[in-house]
This record gives structure tokens, C-alpha cells and sequence, in this order.
């Protein structure tokens, strides 16, 4: 493993939605590449097919034709390759929302610990991963709190730490600063373009927030399903 190591390669990557008349296209055969250390954006309009590429390469949503290849893995051409795409998802990927999503009956370590208790991690590992990374993130002081309680900027951060739990080299964010002033968005993002070096990983953020647009490595414009130069 290595900065520079090819983590995303979509190729040829096309969705539709129904048959005849009623068809939509909302992806056409879509390329993309994306490495370890890199922090990328993909922007468009709406119904541009921006969540549709995120949620194909988070193996959440079937492409209709296409490959995709995660981390040196083939895990679609022409047909999902992996049987447990949940066990896909856990092993490859972090998910980082606009919302946080945090279980609001769950403290802040507890939330984080639940990933790598549902990926087979014992109690004692899991909840030490948990500090860890609370720690690393600047919230371990938080780690007994629950989400109400929590400031936005730290539930995020939190949000974060659940993501990497399980040290995935692919993370993929959907709107992660849009609901955070423009000090904490570029404190999130600063934040996540060390993660990106350090974990050796690759990030991947569907956003409108034209305050941090100056964070990413590449922006990649989506319209009408098909790749743009704008």
C-alpha cells in the first residue's frame, strides 16, 4: 500500500432506470480514476448523477453495464463479482453523510465501536480503535457523550471516526461540510486531506460548497449523466 496507489477505477460505468418510453439514463458510461492521497470532488446540478456514481462505487446501487475495480478488486463487470457486498462495504469503504447519522442512543465511542463490533472485532479491540481515533480527531474528551449533546463540528468529527473504523482506503463523503459554518468546513476538510496522506487512502465528496472547493485535488463535473469539462 501506497500514496499513488489506483484505489478507484470506474470504467465504462452506465445506470438506467426502466425500459423503453419510460427509461432514464442518470449515468453514461461514466470513467473515472481516483488514488490513494488524493481528495477529489464531484460536482454537478441536481440530477446530474452524482449520488448515483457515489452509491455505485460504494456498491450500494446495481450499475446497469459498466466495471469497477476498488483496491486492486474486480468487483463488477457486467455482474456484482463479490457475493457479501455488506462484507465489501465493511472491508473497502467509509461513509461520510451530511448528516452525521450517529444513533442518538449510542455515545460518541459506542458509535464508532459498532462498525468493528458488526465486522467481527472483539469488545476490547474495537472499543481501544475507538478511542484511538477519537483521540486522533480531537474528541476523545467526548467519547462518553451522546449526539445531542455533541457541538456540530464534533458529531462530525465523530462521523468521521466511524468512517475510518475499520481503516478503509476509500471514503466516500456526500455533502460532509453543508451543514457546518465556513470555519469548521475548512477545518473538516483540512482535516480530511491529512487523513487521505496519512491513511494512505482516497477521498471521494459529492458537494455545492464552493468555500472549499480551493481543499481538493481535482474537481470532476458531472451533467446529464456523462462527465463534463465544467
Amino acid at each position: 500500500m501506497a500514496i499513488g496507489d489506483l484505489l478507484v477505477e470506474v470504467s465504462g460505468v452506465a445506470k438506467h432506470y426502466g425500459e423503453g418510453e419510460a427509461r432514464v439514463d442518470a449515468l453514461r458510461a461514466v470513467d473515472v480514476q481516483i488514488r490513494a492521497g488524493e481528495v477529489v470532488a464531484m460536482l454537478g446540478p441536481s440530477g446530474s448523477g452524482k449520488t448515483t456514481l457515489l452509491n455505485i462505487i460504494g456498491c450500494i446501487v446495481d450499475p446497469s453495464a459498466g466495471r469497477l475495480v476498488l483496491d486492486g478488486e474486480t468487483v463488477f463487470d457486467g455482474r456484482w463479482l463479490r457475493g457479501n457486498l455488506r462484507r465489501l462495504r465493511l472491508d473497502k469503504i467509509g461513509f461520510i453523510f451530511q448528516a452525521h447519522n450517529l444513533l442518538p442512543f449510542l455515545t460518541a465511542e459506542e458509535n464508532v465501536s459498532l462498525v468493528l463490533d458488526l465486522a467481527g472485532w472483539t469488545p476490547t479491540a474495537s472499543k481501544a480503535r475507538a478511542r484511538e481515533l477519537l483521540d486522533y480527531l480531537e474528541v476523545g474528551h467526548r467519547a462518553r457523550v451522546k449526539p445531542a449533546h455533541l457541538s456540530g463540528g464534533e458529531a462530525q468529527r465523530v462521523a468521521i471516526a466511524r468512517a475510518l473504523a475499520n481503516r478503509p482506503r476509500i471514503i466516500l463523503a456526500d455533502e460532509p461540510t453543508a451543514a457546518l459554518d465556513s470555519v469548521r468546513a475548512q477545518l473538516v476538510m483540512d482535516l480530511l486531506r491529512k487523513l487521505a496522506v496519512e491513511q494512505e487512502a482516497c477521498i471521494l465528496t459529492v458537494t455545492h460548497d464552493e468555500k472549499i472547493f480551493d481543499r481538493f485535488d481535482r474537481l470532476i463535473h458531472l451533467r446529464d449523466g456523462r462527465l463534463s469539462t465544467e
